[in-house]
């Protein structure tokens, strides 16, 4: 006789994580599907395999799930992709505009090609999730959560990260206003502010410092009160409390995360 398959939870609603192919963005898919969340997956379309990959343990949690390729740069690749998963999923309730790229580099040595690519992508494409997120929630007429990905570089700033560190100071006051505006509809922003993170992005910076990358990386574990870096699972289990019936009356914040590494800001 056939065991009988589990009973899975009513739907929470449709998430949409953007930059879900690995790192911060693949934990917290997973985590929103855990939660019982039906969750949209995007990224850059090179990464479609990634996303397959995900999209099938979303499916084996047994979530719907959907893959949105597109740049959260470009205006209309983000308007198609907020209303295709409206269409396929039938709803969107929880914009997690989390993709985002590191470029490392003094001030003076920044060439105004990254300052511009870094502003696009961590900038502009948090904004334009916002805006097509805010409107479809706006026009479904009930409420919904936006959350971005600020630093804490985006509290503080630090030498040598200066360009990176002003896009994510740029996701909290978008994220602050965004709130002021959008709380009439029922709409909560916020954004997280992780320290060091084991993912590819902290990866690439410890190998671009070269012979000094494994200093670097001592400083960053040595800088947090808990001795070590963070976790992807651990961002992703503050996205899920951000998404949450629990959270319902926070809005326009910008939650540290980063193991006591700064106290106070």
């Amino acid at each position: 006789m056939d065991s009988p398959r589990p009973t899975l939870m009513l739907s929470r609603g449709v998430a949409l994580v953007t930059g879900a192919s690995r790192g911060i963005g693949r934990a917290i898919a997973l985590r929103l599907a855990h939660d019982g969340f039906e969750v949209a997956v995007n990224d850059l379309s090179q990464r479609r395999a990634q996303l397959e990959t995900l999209a099938q343990e979303i499916s084996e949690k047994g979530r719907k799930t959907t893959i949105v390729v597109g740049d959260v740069s470009a205006n209309q690749e983000v308007l198609s992709m907020t209303q295709s998963v409206a269409k396929e999923l039938g709803s969107l309730d929880v914009m997690v505009a989390n993709a985002g790229i590191h470029l490392g580099a003094p001030v003076i040595e920044t060439p105004v090609e990254d300052w511009d690519h870094l502003f696009s992508i961590n900038a502009r494409g948090v904004f334009l999730c916002y805006k097509y997120a805010a409107l479809q929630m706006i026009a479904q007429g009930k409420g919904g959560r936006i959350i971005g990905a600020s630093s804490c570089v985006g509290e503080t700033a630090e030498p040598g990260q200066v360009p990176y560190s002003a896009t994510k100071f740029a996701v909290r006051g978008l994220t602050q206003g965004a709130a002021q505006e959008l709380g009439q509809h029922g709409i909560t922003v916020n954004c997280y502010a992780p320290g060091a993170i084991d993912t590819h992005l902290l990866q690439q910076y410890v190998e671009a410092a070269g012979s000094n990358g494994p200093a670097i990386l001592a400083e960053e574990i040595n800088n947090t009160l808990l001795g070590r870096i963070g976790k992807p699972e651990e961002v992703a289990g503050l996205v899920s409390y951000l998404a949450s019936p629990d959270a319902a009356w926070v809005t326009g914040q910008t939650f540290s995360i980063n193991g006591g590494r700064t106290l106070v800001h």
